[in-house]
């Protein structure tokens, strides 16, 4: 097994899990490490909320034994306040704390943060000169290939990452303006490696131990980081783990091995916040499980309509019947 360094921490080159706001939460994180998650990124907090004494924004920073090594992720768009939320973010005792350049939701971008950062160099690096000075923790950047197609300035953004001592960047192969549609740019990626001597994490359609070690080849990254690629494929993780500790690759599990593998994610979720929160949220993991399986269909519409872990042992049931014979 081979391992990267960044600022000090040892992380698996496998595959990490990817930050996902309102997606990769800590029943999520905890299921992709319990498959091999090399490392893992919580969801992004406000700066400004941090600082202010959000507590909904506090208690996305704690960081569990389970999800070690892990960076915590903060977005904003003033240095003052970033550095005031690093020393928040410090309490935590994260691994690594991240910030984001990279998040394309409106209310982020509105606000000067997230990919809007895509647009003002300057003040990137402005906040992660703040960040890193504020903290002994390493800071590390989540960053797109640009804002557009006119603004294509990853390798720019690396690099004035790199000057300000941000310890590692992570580079989403896609513009803002594509969101997360197209293919992923993995030329960009490459470019930004090529650019920088600080380790390089890659992003972007990878989706098995084959996308994995091919985003290795192609673009020379130190780390690949996996998103949309793992939802309601956890396991995924495992089969990449499988790949470079030399193992056969597990199989895809069979649909009762899936059934009983979305049941102990959702049971997660539901410990982490409750029944009525847990399984709204539960709803669009359970679709994400389903993918593939006869009758999925009508299944993903199910779902939308499960508040108890009753329902969902009732959905279990008839995904079951209608997967015999099949």
């Amino acid at each position: 097994m081979e391992y990267i360094n960044i600022g000090g921490v040892r992380i698996e080159k496998t595959a990490a899990l990817a930050p996902m706001a309102s997606v990769a939460d800590r029943a999520y994180r905890l299921m992709a490490k319990e498959y091999g998650a090399a490392y893992v990124v919580g969801e992004m907090a406000s700066c400004k909320g941090l600082c202010y004494s959000d507590r909904k924004t506090a208690e996305l920073l704690t960081v569990t034994e389970t999800e070690r090594p892990m960076a915590v992720q903060l977005f904003g768009a003033e240095p003052e306040f970033m550095a005031q939320a690093v020393k928040i973010a410090e309490k935590y005792h994260p691994e690594i704390i991240d910030i984001n350049a990279g998040c394309p939701m409106p209310k982020i971008v509105g606000g000067g943060a997230g990919s809007a950062l895509m647009k003002t160099p300057k003040l990137f690096g402005e906040l992660v000169k703040a960040a890193v000075s504020a903290t002994d923790i390493p800071v590390t950047v989540k960053i797109r290939k640009g804002w557009d197609s006119a603004c294509v300035n990853a390798v720019e953004m690396a690099e004035i990452a790199e000057e300000n001592g941000a310890a590692a960047v992570a580079v989403h192969g896609r513009t803002k303006e594509q969101l997360y549609s197209g293919k992923a740019d993995w030329d960009i990626i490459r470019a930004v490696k090529q650019a920088v001597s600080i380790p390089v994490i890659g992003n972007g359609d990878v989706a098995s131990p084959e996308d994995c070690e091919a985003m290795y080849r192609y673009t020379g990254c130190d780390l690949v980081m996996i998103g949309r690629g793992s939802y309601g494929r956890p396991w995924v993780f495992g089969q990449i783990k499988d790949f470079y500790e030399g193992k056969p690759v597990r199989p895809e599990p069979s649909f009762e091995e899936k059934l009983a593998i979305m049941r102990r994610h959702i049971g997660l979720l539901v410990e982490d916040k409750g029944e009525s929160v847990g399984m709204k949220e539960a709803r669009r993991h359970a679709s994400w499980y389903l993918k593939g399986m006869n009758g999925a269909a009508r299944f993903r519409n199910l779902c939308g309509t499960m508040n108890t872990l009753d329902d969902l042992e009732r959905m279990i049931e008839e995904v079951a019947r209608a997967q015999e014979g099949n």
